[in-house]
């Protein structure tokens, strides 16, 4: 084999690589599938001048094969691109599952030029391979070559098989992503009753978990104690139980014990009587006093300080306590629901928190996950606050799916608080109907472009691998043709080291004559 005709070779891989490495870019980027395949499809013309890409995706309802992506197609020609099973070299191709080369189509009558994009059939070469996976064909994928005897059509097909599977594994991974999502939304939509309370919204699995203990737990009289992040809806969920109970004639009372001065906080949690301190001029209940017949929320439970923590024992044990200042005994009857951020058996081990109080509120324990953990539910949410905000600032703005996309791959530390804040913050700020990305925070922008990192590495690393291995290893294999397997020489030429060459036939099995 010449040696410009080895290294035109050589660039063609390279040419290969490249393309498949942008491709690989492109479709591990969003579950924007139109506009990721057309972007894909480009790639294909821009690196490799395959020209008229199409798509073409079976339609079960039809039974029919639709173009449903090109790039080189009018709109007008796209809609023309209809075929039944069998029909043409795109038919033929989807009901056999393999791939078709017609070196020129103006002498090929099973050439139909459906779409009219084809001003002359002379000089064309047609390539149409199947898009494939585990047995199902989704479609296929054909492109336009220019007519040459010094073009390899068998090199074509091969490159157009590899980039038909990265094609079928995106497209059966949309096709899982399309039907769970749409399973959620129904689901969302059916849920009235079992796992579901009002203003609390989640279809995850751990939600309704979540939603499942706490419909048990309202039930009964035992003392709840919610675990979870800042944000993640710890107070919505106290009200939900307290309005689920039977005390839901009652008062629902919250306080929150980090946000109170220590020497403040008692006289909030049980009242003082007139006179007890400089300041009293008259005498106030307290949020347990106010709280009878129904249920307190004791928020961040975990910064109540010790001193109060033997009174609040002390009202779960007697059901009684005393105002600042008075020694009569006040009798309630009171279900407490505390919530913390913090680790309270870490607490109770450092002498913290007590131990005997940490158990007398941890009766029923309930996790609530961060939005991170349940991302699923981020759509729903989203609608939620856009409904919500654009009625109370008299506003219709939307967001797309691209921006949605952020929202999922952001990981929200703030959590629901967060996610409802922004969205407010968006709603007020927008200036049109539609929010682009230059309206959404940066930090956001930001998150998602680390996660494509991430998404790329390992598509890199699970991949792409296989599909390179087959590229190098046929490199190689010309490269040793081409110098007479004279190893020296063929690593001269790929630019390897003669010790990188022999790894490299080692580990690929290369036979060397």
């Amino acid at each position: 084999m010449p040696h410009q005709e080895v290294l035109d070779q050589l660039e063609r891989k390279n040419k290969e690589l490249l393309a498949l490495l942008e491709i690989s870019k492109i479709l591990s980027s969003s579950f924007n599938m139109h506009h990721n395949l057309y972007q894909s499809l480009k790639v294909l013309s821009d690196i490799l001048d395959m020209q008229r890409a199409t798509i073409t995706l079976y339609d079960s309802e039809t039974n029919t094969l639709h173009i449903s992506v090109a790039y080189g197609l009018t709109p007008e020609q796209m809609k023309k691109g209809i075929y039944k099973k069998g029909e043409g070299i795109v038919g033929k191709v989807f009901d056999t599952g393999e791939p078709i080369v017609v070196p020129n189509i103006g002498k090929e009558p099973m050439f139909l030029n459906k779409t009219g994009a084809r001003l002359t059939k002379e000089n064309i070469s047609f390539l149409c391979v199947p898009l494939k996976i585990e047995g199902e064909v989704l479609g296929v994928l054909s492109v336009d070559r220019i007519f040459s005897e010094e073009i390899d059509l068998k090199e074509d097909i091969r490159f157009l098989n590899i980039v038909a599977t990265l094609f079928s594994q995106y497209l059966k991974l949309y096709q899982m992503f399309r039907k769970e999502k749409e399973e959620k939304e129904k689901l969302s939509l059916e849920l009235k009753g079992k796992y579901q309370f009002r203003n609390l919204i989640g279809i995850s699995d751990k939600m309704q978990q979540v939603f499942k203990f706490a419909i048990k737990a309202a039930k009964c009289k035992a003392n709840i104690l919610l675990i979870g992040e800042s944000g993640t809806g710890k107070e919505l969920l106290a009200k939900a139980i307290h309005f689920e109970s039977d005390r839901a004639n009652g008062p629902f009372v919250a306080i929150n014990c980090a946000a109170i001065p220590e020497t403040l906080l008692e006289a909030e949690l049980f009242g003082y009587k007139k006179g007890a301190f400089t300041g009293a001029l008259i005498s106030k209940p307290g949020k347990f006093e106010l709280a009878n017949g129904g249920t307190i929320f004791l928020d961040e439970i975990g910064d109540l300080p010790l001193s109060l923590q033997a009174k609040i024992l002390r009202v779960i044990q007697e059901k009684t306590f005393e105002r600042i200042g008075d020694t009569k005994s006040i009798k309630v009857d009171v279900r407490i629901i505390a919530a913390t951020n913090r680790d309270l058996e870490k607490m109770v081990r450092e002498g913290t928190f007590r131990e005997d109080l940490y158990f007398r509120l941890n009766v029923i324990p309930i996790y609530l996950p961060p939005l991170r953990e349940r991302r699923e539910d981020i759509p729903l949410l989203v609608d939620h606050f856009l409904k919500k905000f654009n009625q109370e600032y008299n506003k219709n703005v939307q967001i797309s799916s691209e921006i949605m996309e952020k929202f999922m791959a952001y990981h929200w530390p703030g959590n629901v608080r967060e996610l409802e804040n922004t969205l407010e913050r968006l709603v007020v700020l927008a200036e049109k109907d539609f929010i682009t990305l230059e309206d959404i925070p940066f930090y956001i922008r930001q998150a998602f472009l680390e996660e494509q990192i991430k998404k790329e590495r390992d598509f890199k690393e699970k991949l792409l691998p296989a599909h390179i291995e087959l590229i190098e290893k046929k490199a190689i294999e010309e490269a040793l043709k081409a110098c007479r397997y004279n190893q020296t020489k063929a690593a001269k030429m790929l630019g390897l080291t003669k010790r990188q060459i022999s790894y490299r036939i080692k580990k690929y099995g290369i036979l060397t004559k």
